[in-house]
C-alpha cells in the first residue's frame, strides 16, 4: 500500500580544486521530469560562484537538461538543487491479463512510437550497457515466453536483490554490468544496469532511472539530514496498456510512493545528475549531500 506524499528534496554538489580553475562547464539533470504519479510544484538551482544557466535542445529522452558555464577563476563550485514534489503512485499489481514476455517483445519491435518514451529507444545496447549473453542466460529462467510481464519484472528484481550484495567499494561509476555481475557485488547503479542488460538481451525495452528514494530511519532513531543519496532503478515497458513500470532491484520492490523520478535514459551517461569539464591543473574533490524530507 502506498499513500500520497509530498517531499522537499535538496541536492548539493560541492567541487573543490587543489589549484584554481578558470573555466567550468557542466550538464545538470537535477529538475525532475513530468512522470505519471508525480507532480513537481517548484524547483530552483543556485550556483556559487554565479554561473550562466541555459537550456540546450532536448536530449531525446525524458530528461530536463540545463547547461552551466562558469567563466571566471575559482577554487570551488557549489551547485544546489531544491524542489518540492507531490507523489501519488500505487504499487503496481500483477494482473491475470498482463501480456506475456514474448508478446511484449513482439509489440516493442513493431511499435511506431517516436516519442522520448518509445520502447524502441530502449531495446538496444547503449554506451554503458552491453547485451551480455551470460547475464541473459542467468535471467532466462525468469523470462519464460508466457509469463506475465509484470510478474517477471518483480521476479528479476527479487533475484538480483537476493543474489547480489550491496557494496559501495566493489565498483566505480564506469564499472560495466559484466564486472558487477561476475562479482555479485555493487550498488544501485550496478544492479539496475545488470537488470537492464538482461532484459534487453531478451528483446524487452528497459530504461535506466535516476532519482531519489525516501529512506525511513530505524525505530526510535532520528532521520539524518543530508545522509540520503541519489538512487537508480529500472523502467520496464510492459506493453501499451500497462506502459512503463518501475522496478527497484536494490530493494526488491516496484517504484511507488517512496520513489521520485528525476530523469530516464538508456543508461547512467544519459541521466547523470552532474557531469562536465573544467580547465585547470590540480586535483578535484567532489562532495554530494542529498536530503529527501517528507512533508506531513
Amino acid at each position: 500500500m502506498s499513500r500520497p506524499m509530498t517531499y522537499e528534496v535538496s541536492h548539493r554538489t560541492r567541487s573543490r580544486y587543489s589549484q584554481s580553475v578558470r573555466f567550468a562547464r557542466c550538464n545538470l539533470r537535477l529538475e525532475p521530469v513530468a512522470w505519471e504519479g508525480q507532480r513537481l510544484e517548484r524547483h530552483e538551482i543556485r550556483v556559487t560562484p554565479e554561473a550562466e544557466l541555459s537550456r540546450p535542445p532536448a536530449p531525446g529522452y525524458p530528461v530536463n537538461l540545463r547547461r552551466m558555464v562558469i567563466d571566471r577563476v575559482t577554487s570551488e563550485v557549489v551547485i544546489e538543487s531544491r524542489f518540492r514534489v507531490h507523489v501519488d503512485r500505487k504499487v503496481p499489481e500483477v494482473r491475470a491479463d498482463d501480456p506475456g514476455v514474448a508478446v511484449v517483445a513482439n509489440m516493442a519491435r513493431s511499435s511506431h512510437d517516436l516519442s522520448p518514451t518509445s520502447p524502441a529507444n530502449y531495446l538496444s545496447a547503449s554506451p554503458l550497457i552491453a547485451l551480455d549473453p551470460d547475464i541473459a542466460t542467468w535471467m532466462a529462467g525468469e523470462l519464460s515466453p508466457d509469463r506475465g510481464i509484470v510478474e517477471a519484472g518483480y521476479a528479476i528484481a527479487r533475484r538480483i536483490h537476493d543474489e547480489f550484495k550491496y557494496d559501495g567499494n566493489a565498483t566505480m561509476t564506469d564499472t560495466p554490468p559484466r564486472e558487477a555481475f561476475e562479482k555479485r557485488h555493487g550498488v544501485c547503479q550496478d544492479f539496475a544496469q545488470v537488470m537492464i542488460a538482461g532484459l534487453r538481451a531478451h528483446g524487452l525495452p528497459a530504461a535506466y532511472v535516476s532519482g531519489y528514494l525516501r529512506t525511513i530511519p530505524p525505530p526510535g532513531k532520528p532521520r539524518l539530514v543530508g545522509a540520503d543519496a541519489t538512487h537508480a532503478w529500472v523502467m520496464l515497458w510492459c506493453g501499451p496498456v500497462r506502459g512503463w513500470i518501475g522496478f527497484d532491484p536494490t530493494n526488491a520492490c516496484a517504484m511507488a510512493g517512496d520513489h521520485i523520478v528525476t530523469a530516464v535514459g538508456r543508461d547512467y551517461s544519459d541521466v547523470a545528475p552532474v557531469d562536465g569539464i573544467f580547465l585547470g591543473r590540480g586535483a578535484q574533490k567532489i562532495d554530494v549531500a542529498v536530503d529527501v524530507e517528507p512533508v506531513e
